[in-house]
């Protein structure tokens, strides 16, 4: 049968668990429990490699996160004014970097948002005045 563009050569594909990859995963998987044994007694013996190799495989990473901190932002004033709010707190120490770059990402969505909403109004005040004068 010759070969056609387009149409597989073997449509139903290879069986699965017949690749390399599989037969070798097959073969670590009936030696496992005798190396995590291994692992674990070089490990209480003292070795750091094992320690750490099981520490790594086993225990998530622990990640630095910052206390929530109070902020008071003026509610009177514009988002510029609470955008330096934001900065004051950061350079006086009450306020941690990572949090001031979330609350000026957020001041700053909301400026867009404030945007979007004001041109909208203002587009459909320029209708409106151009429906009445046809």
């Amino acid at each position: 049968m010759p070969w056609t563009q387009g149409q597989s050569g073997n449509p139903s594909g290879r069986k699965p668990g017949t690749g390399k990859v599989e037969k070798l995963r097959a073969a670590l998987t009936k030696e496992l429990p005798d190396v995590l044994e291994a692992l674990v007694a070089q490990a209480k013996a003292g070795d750091t490699g094992a320690i750490k190799l099981i520490l790594e495989r086993t225990v998530p990473a622990l990640r630095p996160v910052d206390a929530a901190a109070p902020l008071n932002l003026p509610v009177g004033g514009g988002l510029a004014e609470q955008g330096r709010a934001v900065l004051v707190a950061l350079a006086s120490g009450q306020l941690p970097a990572n949090q001031a770059v979330a609350i000026l990402q957020g001041l700053g969505n909301l400026a867009k948002l404030v945007e979007l909403d004001e041109l909208e109004k203002r587009v459909a005040a320029l209708e409106g005045k151009q429906a009445r004068a046809s």
